[in-house]
């Protein structure tokens, strides 16, 4: 298999059948496109997700808190309580994991997150620190958004652009080279595109107003996003290229790099399936906070129609096999 996450039909022919007893009180439990699990516990619902951060080296507690963080809001739910699994190279010194705490500790205050537990541990064969992270958070069971929610016609919103998290990390690894192909102010910008990683406060303004789904994009960008919203509600997309917000920084990397930003691992983004009803007044309410917003495409009723218009054109988009991430790492 490639790097990053485990192909869909490779979950379902081996991690989903394996799921210990089952229990009447999860209301949403592993699936294709569902990215947290969703337990009752009477008037509030308990949801919790687990993202593991493997590809990038700098601020990785701030990626931990925000990535986990992003899959609980996107069901609506306010996230609250943060166990985290950290795992340092061989002759790591203190320096390296009190940056890991104090990293994960400012950005879990700025959420009203607690730090509630995990694991810490130097483990052979690393070359790099990774965080493995679970969120827990709670919401009015009336409230809960699911995932595998969206319905044939709701429209698809997109914020803030294609492939957010993806250049944040390739500025902050790649800089020299950057700064000698581009200069430092394109650097500098593309670096604080990491300021824009949480999507909670979309997230919940949305969730306010009525959706039938939420989801942010990570490995495999919106393009997979796409995908696994669709397939967990069983139904097909067209998307529009030219609707895609795409940040001048992301082009101008991604062509250095010869990488699809559509692909591009996109933390910091959120897809929204909602009515035709709901989508305006979604985009006109996230846009009054300053964050951008786009009516990109629509789901369709057609599960095996997944395609994006470009230059007036379709084409059938398929489904990344692997993050761009990876052809630089």
């Amino acid at each position: 298999m490639l790097p990053g996450k485990v192909p869909p039909e490779v979950l379902e022919k081996i991690v989903f059948g394996f799921l210990g007893a089952k229990d009447e009180r999860v209301i949403l439990k592993s699936g294709v496109g569902i990215d947290a699990a969703a337990i009752d516990f009477g008037e509030n619902v308990l949801v919790a997700s687990s993202d593991p951060i493997t590809g990038a080296e700098k601020h990785i507690g701030f990626y931990a808190i925000h990535v986990n963080a992003n899959d609980v809001a996107t069901f609506g739910a306010k996230p609250k309580w943060f166990l985290a699994t950290i795992l340092l190279p061989e002759n790591s010194d203190e320096t390296l994991l009190k940056e890991i705490m104090e990293d994960m500790h400012e950005n879990a205050k700025k959420l009203g997150v607690s730090i509630v537990g995990g694991h810490t541990e130097v483990t052979i064969g690393l070359n790099r620190p990774i965080v493995i992270g679970t969120m827990l958070g709670e919401v009015k069971k009336e409230k809960l958004v699911r995932s595998n929610g969206a319905k044939p016609g709701d429209m698809i919103i997109l914020t803030k652009g294609a492939g957010i998290e993806g250049t944040a990390i390739i500025a902050s690894e790649h800089e020299e080279k950057l700064k000698n192909a581009f200069g430092k102010e394109l650097v500098k910008s593309a670096k604080e595109f990491l300021e824009k990683i949480s999507v909670v406060e979309e997230a919940l303004i949305a969730a306010e107003i009525g959706v039938n789904a939420m989801h942010d994009p990570t490995e495999g960008g919106i393009a997979n996003g796409f995908h696994e919203m669709a397939d967990a509600a069983g139904l097909g997309f067209r998307v529009y290229y030219e609707k895609i917000p795409i940040a001048s920084e992301t082009k101008k990397i991604c062509e250095y790099f010869n990488l699809d930003p559509l692909a591009l691992i996109s933390s910091g983004s959120l897809l929204i399936a909602a009515s035709r009803e709901n989508a305006d007044i979604i985009v006109r309410a996230i846009k009054e906070k300053g964050i951008e917003a786009a009516i990109i495409g629509e789901f369709l009723r057609n599960n095996e129609t997944k395609v994006i218009v470009k230059d007036g054109k379709e084409f059938p988009l398929k489904r990344p096999e692997s993050d761009e991430l990876w052809k630089i790492f």
